[in-house]
């Protein structure tokens, strides 16, 4: 009675493999070796949506705020109120990833998940609500005293300031090629501090003009502390991987830095010259509006590019890409803004993007290591299941 059962048993649990009792170990083995490609591609997909996301949002936002200036706009804190005011337009975006968070992973709530208090997360909302409105109100200060050309180079200095405070707050390791980046950054801005007389013209005095050159600079060093603190913020305070995270990053800070800039708004006065300001804009009525409703929008599109790639990367890496945007920036603003490209300016620019392709290179190579690590600790997990 028990001989008979002993086939149907084996029969009936590997039909296909009679004599093979390793092909199903090696299978599962592919299919473990498969799964982490499909997650590498997947992760390279969304890496390249926060790319497209923050160079062309940041490049629109940067031109559209520079022709507010030029048409007759003056309000600074108008200017810094559409950075952070086009926040409402990614509340369905929130929604629909809440929801399918919840409905695909319904463990994200489980008691093995720690979620962060609510008193902590108030906190970092207020505080980086409250450092992106002096942030944006320097670069305001920036864009309308500097030709937009040079205030794009001297952004790029951000991507110094962010590898300074990375080093001390996220762990990041100082190489040859990023030394090299911070070099070639340096002398780049210093080139555009020295070139100043040559940059003035007659609506810009040399006091504004040192007022704008300081005042962007300082915003790339605050600006680089806000990413390499929201950095820090994911990996020791909410600990969980959902873009939906990445949005609460974005808004709730936004909503804090509009009411801020609300505050301002009204304090300096500034609002009681707006009718005024929109009456007499070059353009008309309707094209101020929409100035400053597409720079709203294209500021936030800019933004979630920007948090995700520090979710999926690196604050480091997220500002190198955002100073990807530097040899576009200046050639519109000649084509449409007449600014003028000196000899100076042009090796400036080179000298930025010699340094931004060090610290890419750099991250290429990071890349490649980190690939290596993974396929021989593949290899190692392939040869222990054949030898069980």
């Amino acid at each position: 009675m028990e001989a008979p059962a002993e086939p149907q048993q084996q029969t009936r649990d590997s039909p296909v493999n009679h004599g093979e009792p390793g092909l199903q170990r090696n299978t599962s083995a592919t299919n473990r070796c498969r799964l982490p490609k499909l997650i590498h591609y997947k992760w390279w997909l969304r890496v390249i949506l926060y790319i497209l996301f923050l160079l062309v949002g940041q490049t629109a936002a940067t031109l559209l705020g520079r022709l507010y200036y030029d048409k007759g706009g003056n309000s600074k804190w108008m200017a810094t109120f559409v950075q952070s005011a086009g926040f409402p337009i990614l509340f369905p975006v929130l929604f629909f990833f809440s929801s399918s968070t919840k409905s695909n992973n319904p463990s994200v709530n489980s008691s093995f998940t720690t979620n962060p208090k609510l008193s902590t997360l108030l906190l970092l909302y207020a505080a980086f609500g409250l450092l992106l409105v002096g942030d944006n109100l320097m670069y305001s200060y920036g864009l309308l005293y500097l030709p937009v050309s040079t205030y794009s180079l001297l952004c790029a200095t951000q991507l110094a300031f962010n590898a300074l405070f990375s080093y001390f707050l996220n762990s990041q390791k100082f190489t040859s090629y990023i030394l090299n980046c911070l070099v070639l950054l340096t002398i780049s801005a210093s080139l555009l501090a020295v070139n100043a007389d040559s940059e003035n013209t007659t609506s810009i005095s040399r006091g504004k003009y040192v007022i704008g050159f300081l005042c962007t600079l300082g915003a790339s060093a605050t600006y680089s502390l806000y990413l390499s603190l929201l950095q820090l913020s994911f990996e020791k305070v909410i600990k969980r991987e959902t873009f939906s995270v990445v949005l609460d990053m974005q808004m709730y800070p936004s909503f804090v830095a509009t009411c801020g800039c609300v505050v301002g708004l009204f304090a300096s006065r500034e609002w009681q010259g707006l009718s005024k300001e929109m009456k007499e804009f070059e353009e008309g009525k309707v094209s101020y509006l929409m100035t400053l409703t597409w720079t709203a929008v294209t500021w936030q599109i800019s933004s979630v590019g920007l948090l995700g790639l520090i979710f999926e990367v690196s604050s480091l890496f997220s500002n190198v890409i955002s100073t990807l945007a530097l040899p576009i920036v200046p050639i519109f603003a000649v084509i449409f803004f007449h600014d003028k490209m000196q000899g100076v300016k042009v090796i400036a620019m080179l000298l930025a993007i010699w340094g931004f392709a060090s610290y890419i290179y750099q991250h290429y190579l990071d890349d490649l290591k980190s690939e290596a690590n993974k396929s021989k600790s593949n290899e190692v997990s392939e040869a222990a299941i054949e030898i069980c």
